[in-house]
């Protein structure tokens, strides 16, 4: 209990020094330092060495140990410098299915020298070392497992340097305010649609196998808006012209994908109708979508497709 406590104050305690923002410039008050496990290693044998100098009243060894103290406070400086002045935006990133890895896409900027070995990522996942040159900008790409549809908010991105020495680590604790959408993980299977008007008052509905929901009935030629995906590139490439594969829908209705009709947990429902939802898309078959009291009206295209995945993983109120 004691310990959320003060995760709790320490949350809020840099919520309030580094708010949240798409676009970070790290500066004294964003940047923290300390030194290693090698540095405090080093530090200690700094004590020894100065007793055994001032025992012995050796010249070589006072200049040794006052040598290595100040290669320690000029570490100091220049690991810090190493991070200040770096700006950090956020650059997005696509969405992905439950199971995979989300990619978030962070770009690093610098207005004036050069920053080396700045390394980025989330905690406890190894973290990503970036060099970026002077005046310039680099991107990187972070990777993050996904656990549950819905928005994921990765929360503050660790950005530390250990330049050049390695005996300190300035870092900071930023939050670019990113979001990405995780769609349900696909579930192929069987599947009951209603055929019929959204108001779901059709027959009792067609059941698909794994094989799909209509059939081939020949080449017709190629007009603007057909999809890309029905091409037949065969004949194209005897030369035989631009030809689209035609399929003749059920029943020459609508198909609708109801969440109702489905049997299982809702994690479950909601993956095979992922699945047929892109089944449905890649064929150009128009579909409907019912999530309850949600109704997406047959259509085709990737604007559809997207509505529809975006409905599935929002449904019920994940965030």
């Amino acid at each position: 209990m004691l310990e959320g406590q003060v995760n709790a104050h320490w949350d809020r305690w840099l919520a309030r020094r580094i708010p949240r923002a798409s676009q970070v410039r790290l500066n004294q008050r964003r940047i923290f330092i300390i030194p290693t496990r090698a540095g405090m290693a080093f530090g200690l044998a700094l004590a020894p060495m100065l007793l055994v100098a001032i025992n012995y009243q050796n010249s070589l060894a006072y200049a040794l140990t006052f040598l290595l103290l100040a290669v320690f406070l000029v570490a100091i400086l220049h690991t810090f410098r190493n991070l200040t002045g770096l700006t950090l935006k956020a650059a997005g990133g696509a969405p992905v299915f439950l199971g995979e890895q989300a990619h978030f896409r962070v770009t690093l900027e610098s207005a004036g020298r050069s920053h080396q070995a700045i390394a980025l990522g989330w905690l406890p996942a190894p973290l990503q070392v970036q060099d970026v040159p002077a005046q310039g900008g680099c991107d990187v790409e972070l990777h993050l497992p996904t656990q549950r549809r819905g928005w994921l908010r990765p929360g503050r991105l660790r950005v530390e340097s250990r330049f050049p020495l390695g005996l300190l680590v300035a870092w900071s604790w930023i939050d670019l305010d990113q979001t990405l959408l995780v769609y349900p993980q696909p579930v192929p299977g069987d599947l009951a649609l209603t055929d019929g008007g959204a108001d779901g008052d059709g027959e009792e509905g067609v059941h698909v196998l794994g094989a799909g929901s209509d059939d081939f009935q020949g080449l017709r030629a190629y007009q603007p808006g057909d999809s890309r995906r029905r091409l037949h590139w065969k004949a194209y490439s005897r030369g035989q012209g631009l030809f689209v594969k035609d399929f003749a829908t059920l029943a020459g209705r609508d198909l609708w994908l109801d969440l109702e009709r489905v049997d299982g947990d809702l994690e479950h429902r909601l993956g095979l109708l992922c699945h047929w939802v892109l089944q449905f898309s890649a064929r150009g078959q128009p579909f409907g979508l019912h999530l309850g009291n949600i109704c997406i009206e047959p259509d085709i295209g990737e604007a559809h497709r997207d509505a529809c995945l975006r409905a599935l993983a929002l449904f019920g109120g994940s965030v």
